[in-house]
């Protein structure tokens, strides 16, 4: 058992250590070699992208890097599965999108804001997930 100065100094110390690896770490992560965030490559066009994604609320029904909603697809690596293409044929539809029974909201965008929105997705794909390449939605019924 150990005495009331030995048991201050072992928590003390304990402390310290833990409080030195945190800031060991701390300094580790924010070295430029581990950034992952990709923020270099982001655009005035990426950035409109993600005003619009705000403004109509996508994440509402979609999820980016996990977070959001899950009523409609997950879009992390969207650009990756279905195209540029696709992805700006959905949202210049002037008709309601809907496959698997849910309904996507018309947004009829402008062929700038769409390109746009394709920038931001484009750049989210770019993230480094620590090699989760594939999110997937908990409630999908299909995991491919």
């Amino acid at each position: 058992m150990l005495s009331k100065s030995q048991a201050r100094a072992f928590f003390l110390g304990g402390t310290l250590v833990t409080f030195l690896i945190f800031i060991g770490l701390t300094i580790y992560s924010f070295m430029p070699r581990n950034d992952q965030t990709n923020y270099k490559a982001i655009t005035k066009q990426v950035a409109r992208g993600k005003e619009l994604w705000e403004s109509n609320n996508c994440m509402g029904c979609h999820t980016i890097l996990g977070e959001g909603a899950y009523y409609a697809p997950e879009l992390t690596k969207v650009i990756d599965r279905r195209g540029e293409g696709y992805v700006k044929a959905v949202l210049m539809s002037p008709v309601p999108w809907a496959p698997n029974g849910r309904k996507m909201v018309v947004y009829n965008l402008g062929e700038q804001d769409a390109e746009a929105v394709v920038a931001y997705l484009k750049w989210i794909g770019k993230i480094d997930l620590n090699g989760f390449d594939r999110v997937v939605s908990p409630l999908a019924k299909e995991n491919n």
